[in-house]
């Protein structure tokens, strides 16, 4: 099986939408995408998925599902003080003295996480997720996946980067803490993992490539800042 995970195009959050430049993303990842024979499409129900796709279901008019858990991971966490964050911005600091972030058995635990919803909205991710694979012939069992019906389809999901490091964190087995603060995938980037079945009927997930922006190179356009946080503290015109 393969899967992949791809962001929306470059987002205007104030109408839940695309730039100009996301626009231009879009209309090059489908072109890309045509390269691909989807047995299943599945989109985030927020208008910046849902019009990232539309270039792709109009070019070959194809249809989606839209799956509720796909939406952007908004899930608060609360500091001692009562401010609000989210797992994903963390500064590193906070990161350093709370190394159980970090691990597979203890994330979990931490008080930060445990102080909202992440654990809930995780598993409604997981499960969701889950749901999909086994109905495509691969069910959870432990840290791998039972291969009941073996197969080569390909599933394309459009999401959000949030989401994507939980469906990444799952299906890895790595603490979305270390993707969501390691990694960054660029808007319109796609993400592709392929299971391998060295053992008949069990299966692992490896990532083939993360954040693939080669569509937006090859149209002469820059990828996306979103995501990501300010190279250097100086830089005030980049987010910090």
């Amino acid at each position: 099986m393969k899967i992949m995970i791809i962001r929306h195009a470059d987002p205007d959050y104030s109408i839940d939408g695309l730039t100009d430049k996301g626009k231009r993303e879009a209309e090059l990842l489908s072109k890309k995408l045509l390269e691909e024979d989807p047995k299943e499409i599945y989109v985030s129900p927020l208008g910046r998925a849902q019009l990232t796709a539309k270039y792709y279901l109009d070019l070959t008019g194809q249809t989606a599902q839209t799956k509720d858990w796909l939406r952007e991971f908004l899930a608060p966490v609360y500091f001692q003080d009562g401010t609000e964050s989210y797992m994903w911005d963390l500064y590193p600091e906070f990161l350093d003295s709370n190394r159980d972030l970090f691990e597979l058995s203890g994330w979990q635990d931490n008080p930060l996480i445990k102080s909202g919803k992440v654990i809930e909205e995780y598993k409604r991710v997981t499960d969701g997720l889950d749901e999909i694979l086994q109905l495509n012939g691969y069910k959870r069992n432990g840290y791998i996946y039972d291969a009941e019906k073996s197969n080569e389809d390909t599933l394309m999901f459009f999401c959000h980067f949030g989401v994507e490091c939980i469906m990444l964190s799952h299906l890895l087995n790595i603490p979305p803490v270390s993707l969501l603060h390691g990694f960054c995938c660029a808007p319109s980037s796609v993400t592709v993992l392929y299971t391998e079945e060295r053992v008949k009927g069990k299966a692992y997930f490896r990532c083939n490539s993360l954040g693939d922006t080669t569509h937006l190179y090859i149209g002469n356009e820059e990828p996306s800042f979103a995501a990501r946080f300010c190279e250097t503290y100086e830089n005030e015109s980049q987010r910090h």
